[in-house]
């Protein structure tokens, strides 16, 4: 896998072995993940290093409280995997509402293209905001969908339009709660892991 060809090998792995969810398990709870069709790339991915257990070698590595929990990384990863990035499946339809699966990625001076990260994913938090403050946050004209997502539920407008969201917590949204509560370090790692097991629902395990 490289970054010249994911753009037609994944979208082939997730038509030959489709899914849905995912089950995220942590000592905090569980939470069970829908995966979004129209992201193909991303969720044949996702789909992909679950299957091959790669997740479950990694921890919550980055947590900033009231705005989302990242993971997918480790110290101690003993499964290779080559180096690629995802091309972005940006879409206004997908927003980072609380519960919001993405991928992270580098900042725009050094990838440009928002490339995905392969491995790197975040659950958003966020907080809930009032359409005046969620408008602004944004730097753009919200719909009125969105406007009341985010007074109802919750999430973080200024990451929208520049990360791919792909899917979103259905089950166990209080499990973010429980990670972004965690004590941690000066990097924002949990001072003790929050180990990820995750698990493919339905298709090919």
């Amino acid at each position: 896998m490289a970054d010249t060809n994911v753009a037609r090998l994944l979208p082939a792995y997730g038509r030959e072995y489709p899914a849905t969810e995912v089950i995220i398990r942590t000592r905090l709870g569980n939470m069970r993940i829908r995966l979004y069709d129209d992201t193909p790339i991303h969720k044949a991915n996702f789909l992909l290093l679950a299957r091959k257990g790669v997740f479950d070698e990694t921890v919550f590595n980055r947590v900033v409280k009231g705005f989302a929990v990242q993971g997918g990384r480790s110290d101690h990863r003993t499964i290779r995997i080559a180096d690629y990035h995802l091309p972005p499946e940006i879409s206004s339809r997908h927003f980072h509402k609380r519960g919001a699966l993405g991928m992270a990625r580098y900042d725009d001076q050094k990838n440009p293209g928002k490339l995905s990260s392969n491995t790197d994913f975040y659950l958003v938090q966020g907080e809930k905001l009032t359409p005046y403050q969620a408008q602004a946050m944004a730097g753009r004209k919200l719909t009125p969908e969105q406007l009341r997502t985010y007074e109802t539920t919750g999430g973080v407008p200024s990451l929208d339009g520049q990360y791919t969201v792909f899917g979103e917590v259905v089950e166990g949204l209080d499990v973010i709660d429980k990670i972004a509560a965690e004590p941690v370090d000066n990097t924002m790692w949990p001072r003790q892991d929050v180990d990820i097991k995750m698990e493919v629902v339905d298709g090919n395990k």
